[in-house]
């Protein structure tokens, strides 16, 4: 707008606004982010309150939420338009939830010029609003001259008729293409074909302004072929269609393929023919884009949610022990073991978990009162549910180790190592000086996680030997495909448990407690 006529719209009298939302803070934060403009601001909370200050005064702009109690806006919009003093008030509605392409062409068919998504930004709303304050005045200030020179020199009607409904079509494509929110606007003449685009359809297409020269034939090819044949079936589909809305796939000069909404108006020529077609073009990639990671995400989230309580679910079947005490003691340090797992793998995103760090989770609170535990190995990162079994493996070995092993007594000893083949992660546990190690007779709960999520799960392998010296154990794990979704609790659940129960924890100096093991006695 021309600073000379922005003076002159500031000089005339303010217009009226109508809001109406059913909850009273969200008509403030409307009242608030609307006051500079400098109209009037009337509220509304139900329908029927909007319908009565309609038929009390003359309003520029209706602004709408769609989700009410009684009447909701669709249906507010509809008897708005049926009545003959308000066929062209401005109505923008204001949608807190996702609305389908059916909801849209449902409110563009009762009314609605615009669509404001919840959050509301305020410079858009702001915006929005002004253009149709805009033409309401314009609007205004054309019929008043109308009549004025139709008065003062009839022979000037003719012409003035020509002007006025010039700019009429003007102020038209123009408000059609800021309320979309400044993005594309596009006019085509289906006769011709002929297009003209403002800058933001160039930008959208990405092609230069200066040297393209849109026309249906130039842009064709940039068109999905299948979603060109969609917007070819609605211009020819039987009866008066006055707007449409689609979604499109355009391709770049540079071949990126973009997504985007086409909101569009038709204008029949004498025989109800498309001869006319103007509208907007909105680039919504981003929005798919992040629809599909969404999606993604929450498969991701639903995949190992499952893993995790399929494995708690085998724990719980395994564990044994002589009193509650001991067993809820049991539960808790393996289950703390998957949620050490699971911090380090939040950490990363869920990308994996560096082998040294489950190592030194574990073994930590072992470190104190001098170099009992030695560990030693290249930095190494597993996959998720890999670094699950592992840390369960650990925790397991090293409980084993606090009862029956190298560290229950002082002059144990622990070697942890570990290497990466290119294939697999081969970890060697070397335990001695502790007590007399023989192979126990059964297996504990600490045989059978080891082999049911490394041998079978992982199809890694396990193998222990139980020397005179102290356990000595290497887990081969696999860094392949993706492992079975969780530890199958059936077959462990139906072995034999003769784990006696879990060791008192060991002094706190991390987050997590000492974990447990399986070495000669508990494996």
């Amino acid at each position: 707008m021309r600073e000379t006529d922005r003076r002159d719209t500031d000089r005339h009298e303010p217009v009226d606004i109508l809001l109406v939302d059913d909850q009273p803070a969200k008509l403030m934060s409307y009242e608030v982010i609307l006051r500079e403009l400098g109209e009037r601001l009337i509220t509304a909370t139900s329908a029927r309150d909007a319908l009565r200050h309609l038929l009390r005064t003359d309003v520029a702009v209706v602004l709408v939420d769609v989700c009410m109690p009684e009447l909701d806006g669709f249906e507010l919009a509809r008897m708005i338009r049926d009545h003959p003093r308000f066929e062209q008030t401005a109505i923008i509605f204001i949608s807190a939830v996702h609305l389908s392409d059916e909801d849209r062409v449902r409110g563009y068919e009762m009314g609605a010029v615009d669509y404001v998504p919840v959050p509301v930004i305020p410079e858009v709303l702001r915006a929005k609003v002004r253009v149709f304050v805009d033409l309401f005045r314009k609007t205004r200030q054309l019929e008043a001259l109308a009549r004025d020179l139709e008065q003062r020199v009839a022979e000037r009607t003719a012409a003035l008729e020509a002007s006025t409904e010039r700019l009429r079509e003007s102020e038209r494509r123009r408000s059609v293409a800021l309320a979309a929110g400044q993005m594309g606007a596009w006019d085509w003449d289906v006769r011709t074909g002929d297009c003209v685009w403002d800058p933001g359809q160039y930008r959208i297409f990405g092609v230069d302004p200066d040297s393209f020269r849109p026309t249906f034939e130039v842009i064709r090819p940039m068109i999905v072929a299948e979603d060109l044949e969609r917007i070819r079936g609605i211009l020819r589909s039987e009866g008066e269609r006055q707007t449409f809305q689609v979604e499109a796939r355009i391709v770049r000069p540079d071949g990126e393929q973009r997504w985007c909404i086409c909101a569009a108006a038709v204008t029949p020529d004498e025989r109800g023919r498309p001869a006319r077609v103007s509208g907007v073009t909105i680039d919504i990639t981003d929005r798919k884009l992040a629809e599909e990671r969404q999606l993604l995400l929450a498969r991701e989230v639903d995949h190992r949610a499952r893993n995790a309580l399929a494995i708690v679910q085998a724990i719980v079947r395994l564990t044994t022990a002589r009193d509650p005490q001991a067993y809820m003691a049991a539960v808790e340090g393996r289950i703390r073991a998957l949620a050490q797992a699971h911090t380090l793998l939040s950490e990363s995103r869920w990308q994996g978990a560096d082998v040294r760090r489950l190592v030194d989770e574990e073994l930590e609170a072992y470190r104190r009162g001098g170099p009992r535990v030695a560990t030693d190995g290249p930095t190494v990162s597993l996959p998720p549910d890999r670094a699950q079994v592992l840390a369960l493996a650990l925790h397991e070995l090293a409980t084993n180790s606090v009862k029956y092993g190298a560290l229950s007594v002082e002059t144990g000893a622990l070697d942890v190592a570990w290497r990466f083949d290119g294939e697999r992660v081969i970890l060697r546990w070397t335990e001695t000086g502790g007590p007399p190690v023989r192979k126990p007779e059964s297996r504990g709960f600490g045989t059978k996680i080891l082999e049911a999520s490394i041998n079978q799960q992982i199809a890694g392998r396990v193998t222990l030997d139980w020397r005179p010296t102290g356990l000595a154990c290497t887990l081969e794990i696999p860094c392949g495909a993706r492992p079975k979704s969780a530890l199958p609790p059936d077959d462990a659940a139906h072995a034999q448990d003769v784990d006696a129960g879990e060791a008192p924890a060991a002094p706190q100096a991390t987050r997590i407690p000492a974990r447990k093991t399986a070495t000669a006695h508990g494996a």
